[in-house]
């Protein structure tokens, strides 16, 4: 408990936060995949499949997509101690907590205002993430625990009890902001709807004249009418009065609404609703299997559709279908970052609504692309495609993360990645203070901007005086620029409308350089706790070799990383040995 008392959950390592690097995405247009035409205007093309782990792949989405989101649904690995071939699906219960508390913290700032969270879980961590999400999203935005029937019969080898379902938590934004969208009528819900009277109205449903109100409480509800079949006088119970006024009964009456019964002879009618009338569906906590499916029928649309590799764990498409249903709108943006097998981007796709999945595994490409090709190619016959009319269509763009824009070299020296080419560059550098990444075909020092007049541009140049001066002239007086670059000479305060920051060293203590996985696999947890940035290279498990006193080490021949490769001399605005080594780069071009 903290020392204010709010009520918690505590673990190990609760108040542990990672520093997470905004990477950028690079996409593989040899697994995207697009329709060879245009199958209706509502088709969506600028879907996004991204392949890595679902932590950085969340940060590399939030500069873009925060507060965009309509609908999360996540099926997380449920920490139940089974591994699974493609997920370690068992971490400690404390790693598991604080995992999926930063992953919750990304879905909360990605959700629109009227967006939702929806999770699947069993009861291993059930009850403990509902207390983690109230503290991320706050307890009043707690909107449902939905029961599903995933299994058709029982265990009957159980040593308890039969285990025949799961959860869904349901969170809201902003509860107050959302509305759940109400669910379409089935045929056996119309099946309730009969014609006894042969009405011309056609078939109808009855509800009760009373009311739970007591005839103290609404003295105009308690009144007497008559039955025109018998022409008694009716008066309701003191306890529950009528439940219209006398005016609106009168009414009923006219337009033939009151029902008494097959011979007339009723002691209180009751009043038609007709099918032609009648709402949708409000939806309810407890979803069947007979409505949504089980994961034996999941198991076999995963075999139908890989019929060498299915998916271990699937989810029916008719499951997600309701939540989807409920939660979003054609054209709406919906997010599965535990993407498994495709099925939920595959549902999003089939419904039109836009979607972003991610998926770590290899099966990002051998389960989720071909599916996703035969979504989009309408050879997908299975799951929803015949309810929803599917015909195919659309397309989706196939994304890599990045590698961390820093990597050590030999000597332990942070520079920046050998795999960065000067656009990859600059759209990094960009993510990372915070502009868009918007290179100007016409101003060679616009690689993006934060605002109308706000600009930035990122250099590996060591920029001299006469250099920062015609930047500052270029830029003019109603503008201002930060500039990136690898050292500079002179007096960074001469320009009024220009930043300067040097490269790597103004970002060092950012972020965690060089980690690749946060992933929620036992296999991850296994090796040495990732370092500080800024961190001595011998604390990140290889050996750094020891400079003399103010003297930076040699970088190795081959480090000719962008801000790494070695320079005879560079002037720089610092005094001290340190900066001035920090400083230290070629000029090898500027990333325009």
């Amino acid at each position: 408990m903290s020392r204010r008392g709010r009520l918690e959950l505590t673990w190990v390592g609760k108040e542990e936060r990672p520093r997470l690097e905004p990477r950028i995405l690079v996409e593989d247009a040899a697994h995207s995949h697009h329709a060879a035409r245009r199958v209706s205007a509502q088709d969506r093309f600028d879907n996004l499949l991204i392949q890595g782990d679902n932590l950085l792949a969340l940060k590399a989405l939030e500069q873009e997509f925060a507060g965009r989101v309509k609908c999360i649904a996540v099926d997380p690995p449920y920490n139940t101690g089974s591994a699974f071939a493609l997920y370690d699906d068992g971490v400690e219960h404390s790693v598991w907590l604080g995992l999926m508390r930063d992953r919750l913290e990304m879905f909360e700032r990605l959700l629109a205002a009227d967006g939702t969270l929806w999770i699947f879980l069993d009861d291993n961590e059930v009850h403990y993430l509902k207390v983690v999400c109230d503290e991320v999203f706050g307890r009043q935005n707690f909107v449902q625990t939905v029961v599903w029937q995933r299994k058709a019969s029982p265990a009957n080898d159980a040593k308890w009890l039969s285990n025949d379902h799961d959860y869904l938590l349901v969170y809201a934004k902003n509860k107050e902001s959302w509305r759940p969208n109400r669910m379409g009528r089935t045929a056996d819900q119309n099946a309730y709807y009969t014609n006894p009277d042969g009405d011309s109205r056609g078939p109808w449903n009855s509800v009760t004249y009373t009311c739970n109100k007591t005839a103290d409480e609404r003295p105009n509800l308690f009144y007497a009418i008559s039955n025109p079949n018998t022409g008694a006088q009716v008066w309701p119970k003191r306890t529950a009065v009528w439940r219209c006024s006398h005016e609106t009964h009168l009414q009923n009456v006219k337009n033939g609404l009151l029902y008494w019964g097959k011979d007339g002879q009723s002691s209180t009618p009751r009043l038609k609703r007709f099918l032609d009338g009648a709402q949708p569906i409000v939806p309810r906590s407890v979803w069947l299997h007979g409505e949504v499916g089980h994961t034996q029928s999941a198991m076999i649309e995963s075999k139908n559709l890989f019929p060498d590799g299915p998916f271990p764990t699937p989810k029916t498409e008719a499951v997600v279908e309701r939540i989807l249903t409920i939660a979003t709108n054609p054209g709406d943006l919906v997010l599965d970052s535990f993407l498994g097998s495709g099925t939920t981007a595959a549902v999003a796709h089939k419904m039109g609504r836009r979607w972003i999945g991610i998926e770590l595994g290899d099966h990002a490409v051998t389960h989720c692309v071909p599916r996703l090709k035969k979504v989009i190619d309408g050879d997908d016959p299975g799951g929803i495609t015949e309810s929803a009319g599917w015909k195919g269509g659309g397309g989706f763009r196939f994304y890599r993360l990045a590698p961390s824009l820093l990597e050590r070299d030999a000597w332990g020296n942070w520079v920046i990645s050998r795999e960065y080419n000067p656009a990859m560059l600059a759209e990094a550098v960009c993510k990372l203070e915070g502009f868009r990444y918007a290179p100007s075909p016409t101003h060679y020092w616009r690689h993006g901007q934060s605002t109308e007049r706000d600009f930035i541009y990122v250099t590996t140049q060591t920029l001299t005086h006469d250099q920062l001066r015609a930047l500052s002239d270029a830029v003019g007086p109603d503008q201002s620029l930060l500039v990136c670059c690898a050292a500079f000479q002179g007096n960074a305060d001469a320009f009024e409308n220009l930043e300067i920051k040097r490269m790597p060293h103004a970002v060092l203590g950012r972020c965690e350089w060089g980690r690749d996985d946060y992933s929620l696999r036992i296999a991850a947890l296994a090796g040495p706790v990732p370092v500080a940035a800024n961190a001595p290279a011998e604390r990140a498990g290889q050996p750094a070799a020891t400079p003399k006193k103010g003297r930076r080490a040699a970088p190795a021949p081959d480090q000719m990383a962008l801000f790494g490769a070695p320079a005879a001399t560079a002037a720089t605005d610092a005094p001290d040995a340190d900066a001035d080594a920090d400083a230290d780069a070629d000029e090898e071009g500027d990333a325009e």
